[in-house]
């Protein structure tokens, strides 16, 4: 019997769901939770608000599948929920503020060396230096207002056009331009504010 509702499409598990079918809601969950755990990993360094994140987002879709009428994919609705639910919980937390080079490990601090004497390189000469590069970039992100770090999620890591962006927050095309320069431009000044001071430090040891 579960295996059959595999067989139907996400409209008729929406409809099965609003008529209080749980069978049909696994189903729902099941197919997209990898999905909507990835999206909200993008905002979550921690696992338990991953988890948070994404119950909070299939309760919500438990209630608002009523709205649900298939002019978009079950996935895309999904996704807009994830991405304001997210939104939500990173303007609930209390981020830090700034990153510092106090807070930095050792390859942190040497990757960011290295692109103080080569600031001129686009890219990272071997894969190690990547995954330091991207870790970085995430930690920097986390000190981001929510605003800016849910735009350059959206845009830079899954790639959503000014239009998509629009689609998933409600915001105006307009919004989501000035959203992603301010964003843009608070990311490289953190990154800039790290270089120099790690320019600084390596002075002051010599």
């Amino acid at each position: 019997m579960l295996n059959s509702y595999k067989e139907l499409s996400d409209l008729e598990l929406a409809r099965r769901s609003t008529d209080q079918d749980e069978a049909a809601f696994a189903e729902i969950v099941r197919r997209y939770s990898p999905r909507v755990f990835s999206f909200a990993s993008r905002f979550f360094r921690q696992r338990s608000l991953v988890e948070e994140a994404a119950q909070e987002v299939f309760l919500k879709a438990f209630l608002q599948l009523k709205n649900y009428e298939g002019r978009g994919s079950l996935e895309g609705w999904l996704t807009r929920i994830t991405t304001t639910t997210c939104l939500n919980l990173l303007r609930n937390a209390r981020n830090k503020l700034e990153l510092t080079v106090s807070d930095l490990n050792d390859s942190e601090i040497n990757w960011l060396d290295s692109r103080a004497v080569f600031a001129a390189e686009e890219k990272q000469s071997t894969e190690e230096e990547r995954a330091i590069a991207a870790d970085l970039v995430n930690r920097v992100l986390d000190t981001l207002p929510p605003d800016d770090r849910l735009v350059l999620i959206l845009m830079e890591t899954e790639g959503a056009s000014i239009k998509e962006v629009a689609e998933m927050t409600g915001w105006s095309e307009s919004k989501v331009k000035v959203q992603a320069f301010r964003a843009r431009r608070r990311m490289r000044e953190s990154v800039e504010k790290l270089l120099n001071k790690t320019t600084v430090s390596e002075k002051v040891k010599k």
